[in-house]
């Protein structure tokens, strides 16, 4: 996470811009996989046509070409963006040249469904004979191999991120891993929701400050309604511990009172983040492009069979008119999310939400957010707070470290 600062003259850089996603690499392996497989099909298949004289045949390894075009957009997307992750001049890395890929393949997905759409209606005014022998096997030999295409790619790594960053830990003793630090007079404490087979219980920690006397210490709630809750400590082996169980939903500002200093730790419960947030859209659209094949191969065979078995010739391009449809459908969702990135749109209203709160739980004001996505499962944002208080960059940073998808955080500070 990031802040502003001060210029400093000749300043190295002080963090990476590396946004990509957990499964690149072996996403970017299984995709050039993909591409020897449809290549190898595609030479086979026209290879074939040419000495068996079927034109059938010959056209179902040009149809292979587009794919294995496709592919290999998405696998140079890939190779590119991890070569360049750490190039200076991508402001944001390389985060969204998948998305700018996933763009591009969609469009020609698009492009695809229309000739579908164009030749399935010239069929149907101007019927062709339709040589089923060969036409038959060329589509079940084209649906295995778009089965194995399909099965190689969603092997890849999940890039998406679920989010679920309680504001409390399950961890084991004292102090827990992931317990958060109290910045006090006397030094530092940390404090958790523990519930580890136990009602949940706020549990206190020493880091560099000594535990403090139960009596002078207490945690006060205060929940986004307003209601507050106090709750009383008492003295265990190493920690110290709430007497009441801690009520859920841990979505509240915890405050920690010792004798007349207070420290105060925001606790979220379950911030997802959207799983379109997380997704990795180069990978998707290749992943469209084999399924969009497949489908066609299905509704291909389904048609050719018919006709076949009832002389229904025009089962044929009906069975190309559904598959365009199809395909146009799912290049459009693509396009719609592909560009809503590029175009910077926010990708998750709830978490922009929930910052809000976090932000403005304890009387802040948020006058500026913007949220938009870096590339899978990265979030980058830009917030403007006006406090009263005098609190500074590094505790609002606190306030959103368990917001884990905000890899690139910029915030502004005003007091008035």
């Amino acid at each position: 996470m990031n802040d502003i600062e001060p210029a400093a003259a000749h300043r190295p850089p002080l963090h990476q811009h590396i946004f990509l996603g957990a499964g690149h690499e072996k996403n970017e392996r299984n995709t050039w996989t993909v591409i020897w497989l449809c290549g190898a099909m595609m030479i086979l298949e026209i290879a074939g046509g040419i000495w068996f004289g079927s034109i059938a045949l010959v056209a179902d390894g040009l149809h292979m070409s587009t794919h294995a075009g496709a592919m290999l957009l998405a696998a140079l997307a890939y190779s590119f963006a991890r070569k360049h992750a750490d190039d200076p001049r991508f402001s944001f890395g390389t985060g969204k040249l998948g998305d700018l890929a996933g763009f591009s393949s969609a469009i020609i997905l698009a492009m695809i469904s229309l000739l579908i759409f164009y030749e399935a209606i010239s069929r149907l005014l101007d019927p062709v004979k339709i040589h089923f022998r060969e036409a038959i096997p060329i589509a079940f030999l084209g649906l295995c191999v778009n089965i194995v295409s399909a099965w190689l790619l969603s092997r890849g790594g999940h890039t998406h991120d679920h989010g679920h960053a309680h504001g409390h830990d399950h961890g084991h003793g004292p102090p827990a891993e992931q317990a958060r630090e109290l910045s006090l007079k006397a030094g530092i404490l940390a404090m958790e929701i523990f519930e580890d087979g136990v009602p949940p219980r706020f549990r206190v920690y020493e880091v560099t400050a000594p535990l403090p006397d139960p009596a002078a210490a207490a945690i006060e709630t205060v929940r986004a309604d307003g209601e507050r809750q106090i709750f009383k400590l008492v003295k265990r082996s190493g920690f110290l511990e709430s007497a009441e169980d801690v009520p859920e939903p841990h979505a509240f500002l915890a405050e920690f009172h010792q004798n007349d200093e207070v420290a105060r730790l925001v606790f979220e419960e379950h911030a997802h983040v959207d799983s379109k947030a997380g997704r990795d859209n180069n990978m998707r659209a290749a992943l469209v492009h084999v399924m969009a094949d497949a489908a066609v191969s299905v509704l291909v065979i389904l048609g050719l069979t018919l006709a076949k078995l009832f002389g229904w010739l025009w089962m044929d391009p009906l069975a190309g008119l559904i598959g365009a449809g199809v395909i146009a459908s799912w290049a459009f969702g693509l396009i719609r999310d592909t560009g809503a990135i590029l175009l910077d749109m926010n990708p998750d209203r709830t978490m922009a939400s929930k910052i809000r709160e976090t932000i403005e739980i304890d009387g802040d004001t948020l006058g500026d957010l913007h949220l938009w996505r870096l590339g899978p499962g990265h979030l980058g944002a830009i917030l403007a707070v006006e406090t009263k208080k005098p609190r500074d960059v590094a505790y609002y940073r606190g306030r959103l470290a368990r917001f884990h998808a905000l890899s690139h955080l910029t915030i502004e500070v005003s007091q008035f």
